[in-house]
């Protein structure tokens, strides 16, 4: 790692941070976390949607790290809605979570959007965020694979 000193040091809005600086953030909070006791065990998770011409048209995106699946982006075509491809999407990604050793998953989602499409999938919300955006609320929501306090559950 470089060494600084506060004279030579700089705050700097950018306006177009690129995928270095990014990584250079990164690089620096994985080894701090590494150090502390918790190493990263990060890996992508994407389950896709593919039209005939093998063109992704929808799907989830996410990842897993920490024991945790984070559930970044999901969705479903209007044209193919009502069919349980979201159903398909989560439990697809929630069996490998599982495979890589999660204990749950989270996501965010909208007062304006899947609540309780998500409640039907055993998440539930732990955290609200109002004004996100404007009049809406953005939901926190989770589920574990195993319960707290049963038997197969590792917490």
């Amino acid at each position: 790692m470089a060494s600084l000193e506060a004279g030579e040091t700089s705050i700097v809005v950018s306006e177009a941070p690129t995928d270095a600086d990014y990584a250079a953030i990164m690089g620096a909070l994985t080894a701090f976390n590494t150090a502390s006791g918790y190493p990263a065990d990060f890996q992508r998770v994407a389950v896709l949607l593919r039209d005939a011409q093998g063109t992704t048209v929808g799907g989830l995106w996410g990842k897993t790290v920490y024991g945790w699946m984070f559930v970044e982006l999901l969705v479903v075509p209007d044209a193919l809605r009502g069919r349980d491809f979201g159903t398909k999407l989560m439990l697809e990604a929630e069996g490998l979570a599982i495979s890589r050793g999660c204990v749950g998953a989270w996501l965010t989602t909208f007062t304006y959007q899947a609540r309780s499409f998500y409640e039907r999938l055993g998440y539930e919300i732990f955290g609200e965020l109002e004004q996100s955006p404007a009049d809406s609320t953005r939901l926190f929501m989770r589920k574990f694979f195993a319960k707290p306090g049963d038997p197969a559950s590792p917490v």
